[in-house]
């Protein structure tokens, strides 16, 4: 699958239309940006059931502010409308292959379960 542009307007349909969506956060003022990219296309192409979006922090400042994007790239990867990854930096090929894996490895129920574990804690100020 091709990247997709994602914007204010469309991010919350495209990415809950996916299990699995990993997002580029870029400019293109931003060198690492520009050398992150083609291997960010190139991998989408081996991927058809993920989404490879990009946000233009320039363009998209809302979306960047929400996600907390200090630096560019940041790749963020959201399982089950989760984000579960969020790192500053480009990765190599092997690097991106390898994150794929991993976020589709990952046990979403247990993650859902901490996740509603640490809510009560907040919501009571109590370890569960």
């Amino acid at each position: 699958m091709a990247t997709v542009e994602l914007t204010k307007e469309n991010f919350e349909d495209k990415v809950l239309a996916h299990d699995i969506s990993l997002i580029d956060f870029w400019a293109s003022w931003c060198e690492p940006c520009k050398s992150f990219g083609p291997v960010f296309e190139a991998v989408s192409e081996q991927h058809d059931n993920i989404l490879f979006g990009k946000v233009d922090t320039e363009a998209q400042q809302e979306l960047a502010a929400h996600f907390n994007i200090r630096s560019i790239p940041t790749l963020v990867a959201i399982r089950d409308k989760v984000v579960i990854f969020s790192q500053a930096g480009a990765l190599p090929k092997a690097s991106l292959e390898d994150l794929i894996k991993q976020v589709g490895e990952l046990d979403m129920e247990q993650v859902h379960t901490e996740i509603a574990k640490q809510q009560q804690e907040q919501a009571t100020g109590q370890p569960g």
